[in-house]
């Protein structure tokens, strides 16, 4: 368990820090917009690039990690859509439910990524790339279309469309993809040049975690702040845990998919919060409880299944 939790510990910590940064007055809100920006248009690219692109799946069952990814995301979110009655009965708005619905089927991949890389190195970092390479359109476009259903605006389809299919995340996951199946050689220079950029990606997206909490919602957090954390932190997981070992799936490989199941919420679904009509304070708290519920939720999961 010890070891599991100092595992973990320096991603929360970095986490923590990037809480504290934010509210000492030495940046501005226009610092951490500017971030926030070079990290969902670059930086982020960069990361998933380098992941992706050289990514070794030759020693994982590449088909059978991606399928149970894929359906783990499709049962949650089928899960949480058949809540929407229930919910409405209890008065719950249309833009609430629209971020019951992100902070539940979304996970923060870099967190993940980040907690990987110390737990099992190269090889669990593909891992989690292969959960990226599964879910992170599927994910993109079905809470977009949520989003666009039930806030209550008109919102031009087609325009949304253009707007997943242009995501710099979804771009680059594409791109990475074919150049790693078809295996399309780059040249060493350049890639060296991306994984320069890449290497700040996972320090500073755990800032950015940080520095988008909102600790006061998370003293005296509501029922919707409760559920979608007790379906990301623990539904999510078993169900993930219960599909990879029906399905044969052991060792170092389970451990990781447990892990990705088990972060917290991605944070640029809060963006598409404000954009699209959806209650973004809520997101903002949600995350935050998260965030804090899975310093513990996180190494119990890991000793759950075997990480120890």
């Amino acid at each position: 368990m010890l070891l599991i939790f100092e595992s973990v510990l320096p991603i929360f910590i970095v986490i923590a820090f990037g809480a504290f940064l934010k509210r000492v007055p030495i940046f501005n809100d226009g610092f951490w917009a500017g971030l926030n920006q070079l990290g969902y248009y670059v930086l982020f690219p960069a990361l998933l690039f380098t992941t992706l692109a050289r990514a070794d799946f030759s020693s994982l069952d590449a088909g059978r990690i991606g399928w149970i990814a894929l359906m783990a995301v499709t049962i949650i979110s089928a899960l949480t859509l058949a809540l929407w009655p229930l919910l409405k009965r209890w008065r719950v708005g249309r833009p609430a439910y629209t971020s019951v619905f992100q902070t539940t089927t979304r996970w923060n991949a870099f967190v993940a990524l980040a907690i990987a890389d110390k737990f099992a190195g190269l090889e669990g970092m593909a891992v989690i790339s292969l959960m990226m390479t599964a879910t992170i359109i599927p994910l993109n476009i079905v809470n977009v279309m949520v989003l666009v259903t039930f806030s209550g605006e008109k919102r031009n389809l087609g325009a949304m469309a253009l707007k997943v299919a242009t995501n710099p995340l979804v771009v680059a996951a594409l791109v990475s993809i074919l150049i790693n199946f078809l295996s399309i050689p780059i040249y060493d220079p350049v890639y060296a040049a991306f994984d320069l950029m890449a290497r700040a990606a996972l320090g500073m997206g755990l800032l950015l975690v940080g520095a988008g909490l909102v600790i006061s919602d998370a003293l005296k957090p509501k029922p919707m702040v409760l559920l979608p954390t007790v379906m990301k932190l623990i539904l999510f997981p078993f169900v993930t845990y219960t599909l990879a070992t029906t399905l044969g799936v052991t060792g170092m490989p389970l451990t990781v998919m447990v892990l990705g199941a088990s972060v917290p919420t991605a944070m640029n679904g809060y963006v598409l919060a404000r954009q699209l009509g959806g209650d973004a304070r809520l997101y903002s708290a949600v995350v935050t409880v998260q965030t804090l519920v899975s310093i513990i939720t996180l190494p119990m999961a890991l000793l759950l299944v075997g990480g120890a």
